[in-house]
């Protein structure tokens, strides 16, 4: 099958953090990868990407939906649910809730839509294990909504690369380059598309050992900045993302060229 109009949703993680084209003009990530490969079957190929980094689920329904809706995309890729995993006043029924109403109103506009499920950030995270339980609660609600609405799953639960450090960018919760094209293939292969087998193929040598001095400059660097902001934003009354805007919010031509700019190989 070939896809015509190619729409993302959801957040930081849609957007393609931290994977910037090698110009800093945005980032790429995954979706820029997919987007480019599906164009090759499709010379009127057009691709948006609505996603808002900071976004919780209950935002990306009613602001980034009604713009796909306009977009009449047979494709849907909706990545979320992260920023509702760390946001304040958690419960699991309600985001539950969210995650229903998400990939139902995508299901209603597009004839394929993928969704993803979290990796276990316990495996690279000092304090990782206070968040298990909930993102566990949040795939749980996925894998059960992709089952009623008919969504294809790229369930990333039991992926190992989530202990190569080589996946992720500095803050460890976002993908790095290497991250981006090994979801890149998976969706690729939801899709049945054959990926770059360099993509899914094991990085050579071995990670860096984990040390107390990375963990103390992971938390001095990433950490605590990050929770700052968010304190501030709380005093300010701002919501995470508000100011950021899609990088792609129109229908546009996607090329391999593109995305395999000079320094991304």
């Amino acid at each position: 099958m070939s896809y015509h109009r190619f729409v993302v949703l959801g957040d930081s993680c849609a957007e393609g953090l931290d994977d910037p084209y090698p110009d800093q003009r945005a980032y790429r990530g995954w979706a820029d990868f997919v987007a480019a490969r599906l164009a090759e079957d499709e010379p009127g190929f057009r691709y948006a990407n609505l996603a808002v980094r900071g976004r919780r689920l209950d935002q990306i329904v009613p602001e980034q939906v009604p713009a796909a809706t306009r977009l009449r995309p047979d494709l849907i890729a909706l990545f979320g649910g992260g920023n509702d995993v760390m946001s304040r006043g958690w419960d699991a029924r309600t985001v539950a809730r969210r995650v229903d109403a998400a990939i139902r109103a995508c299901t209603e506009i597009a004839p394929v839509v993928v969704t993803f499920t979290l990796s276990d950030v316990s495996h690279r995270m000092p304090l990782g294990r206070r968040m298990r339980p909930r993102i566990v609660a949040l795939n749980d609600a996925i894998r059960e909504a992709a089952v009623s609405y008919g969504a294809r799953l790229v369930d990333l639960w039991p992926d190992q690369a989530v202990t190569d450090s080589r996946y992720f960018g500095a803050d460890r919760l976002h993908l790095s380059a290497h991250g981006h094209r090994r979801l890149a293939a998976y969706v690729l292969d939801r899709l049945g598309l054959a990926p770059d087998p360099a993509w899914l193929a094991p990085l050579p040598g071995a990670p860096a050992p984990g040390s107390w001095r990375a963990d103390l400059h992971w938390l001095l660097h990433e950490v605590v900045p990050v929770a700052v902001t968010r304190t501030r934003n709380r005093l300010i009354g701002r919501q995470p993302g508000d100011g950021f805007f899609p990088k792609r919010p129109d229908l546009l031509p996607m090329t391999r060229d593109e995305a395999w700019a000079p320094g991304n190989a």
